[in-house]
């Protein structure tokens, strides 16, 4: 009877100390599109987020308490994301990784209502507005502070004794829309003339129907907003037709898979970042080259990554403060100043009353078939521009 007696407080006592231990998790939820419209670029992102989830687990978590993710492919459907959402919320989750635009303004309401402090991979400027959306972080410039810097970037540099054309491509879709009137707004203030606009699906196998549109325009220069595979029909189809415009395409159009899916079509082609390119010097890119041994990765995974380093960071600072919760991470958030995710990304800094992350901008060009750094603007912080 000692000895059964025996094994049972064991029994209990382990019993105990696992749940004691799962209670010291800090559950985090992770909304991926890993085969949707866009998991060409949101299954790189995804790896970069589980993977600092790892690095920061291995490094002993946070304030001792390891990270435990649940992460649930939603195919860049908003019903899925938003059932997914439920059962995170249900598993207790703190934190929200997110993903796209759709989804993550279907969500803003609810993470705001259950205090869920949210990073997501949709950087629609309208987010970065506490009155609206006071949950909603991300790690890098918004789409419309991007599409002004690309913008005047592309001003400054022209030398014509005109003024110079622009047009726009993207998909009818919140992502795509997300940053046009901005970027008509300030085009205008630049003094370009607009000349016309287009829409192109993200999963789209042909473009010329748009493009002979726009030929007919002869714009100097055209954004792209789409991703990788729809930007690459653009500019093939581009090619054929022998348009003579100067493309420049969004965060999520241009990367390294752009080369191989585009070819010859790519070279010349501007592009956006909001982090580092796996060969570039930052700490934290050479802290991934290690991590992965020496498999290059895409830009999305470092951004990944990055933004995961900057939630951590947040919840380091509500941790010490004694409020790891969501208004706690919240307001710890709204505390960060110039911090460094390992040069992944540009410094972030968020305010109670603003959530720009930054006001810097990577612009890279594909140049002998390789993405190479070209500038770093970074815009003024204006009031007016803030949600816009």
């Amino acid at each position: 009877m000692k000895r059964m007696a025996t094994i049972v407080a064991a029994a209990v006592l382990a019993l105990a100390l696992g749940g004691a231990a799962l209670a010291q998790e800090i559950r985090v939820g992770v909304l991926s599109d890993l085969s949707g419209a866009t998991s060409a670029v949101g299954v790189p992102y995804a790896e970069g987020i589980k993977a600092a989830v790892e690095h920061i687990n291995a490094q002993g978590g946070i304030e001792g308490r390891p990270l435990a993710i649940s992460q649930v492919d939603y195919a860049y459907n908003v019903q899925q994301a938003l059932a997914a959402y439920k059962r995170f919320k249900a598993e207790g989750m703190v934190a929200l990784q997110g993903w796209g635009t759709a989804d993550t303004e279907a969500l803003t309401r609810f993470v705001a209502k259950d205090e869920i402090p949210t990073w997501s991979a949709s950087y629609s400027a309208h987010l970065t507005d506490p009155a609206v959306a006071p949950y909603n972080f991300f790690v890098c410039a918004d789409y419309s502070t991007q599409m002004r810097a690309a913008l005047k970037f592309l001003r400054d540099g022209w030398t014509g004794d005109r003024a110079p054309r622009v047009a726009f491509v993207f998909p009818d879709h919140p992502y795509g829309l997300s940053p046009i009137q901005a970027g008509r707004d300030y085009a205008a203030e630049l003094g370009f003339e607009i000349v016309g606009q287009e829409n192109v699906d993200l999963k789209a196998m042909d473009a010329t129907t748009q493009l002979l549109a726009l030929q007919k325009l002869a714009p100097d220069f055209c954004w792209i907003g789409g991703t990788t595979p729809s930007t690459a029909v653009i500019l093939k189809d581009a090619r054929k037709l022998g348009m003579k415009t100067v493309f420049f395409v969004n965060i999520w159009g241009n990367d390294e898979s752009l080369i191989d899916l585009a070819g010859e079509a790519a070279e010349g082609v501007y592009g956006l970042q909001g982090a580092a390119a796996y060969g570039d010097d930052a700490p934290g890119a050479a802290l991934i080259r290690g991590l992965t041994g020496g498999k290059p990765v895409m830009t999305h995974y470092l951004r990944g990554f990055a933004s995961t380093l900057v939630m951590a960071e947040a919840m380091r600072l509500a941790a010490r403060a004694g409020s790891l919760d969501g208004p706690g991470i919240r307001a710890a958030a709204e505390t960060m100043r110039g911090y460094d995710p390992l040069g992944l990304t540009p410094p972030v800094s968020y305010f109670p009353d603003d959530h720009r992350a930054t006001m810097s901008v990577i612009i890279y060009r594909v140049q002998g078939g390789a993405l190479v750094k070209v500038a770093s603007p970074e815009l003024e912080r204006k009031a007016e521009w803030l949600g816009k």
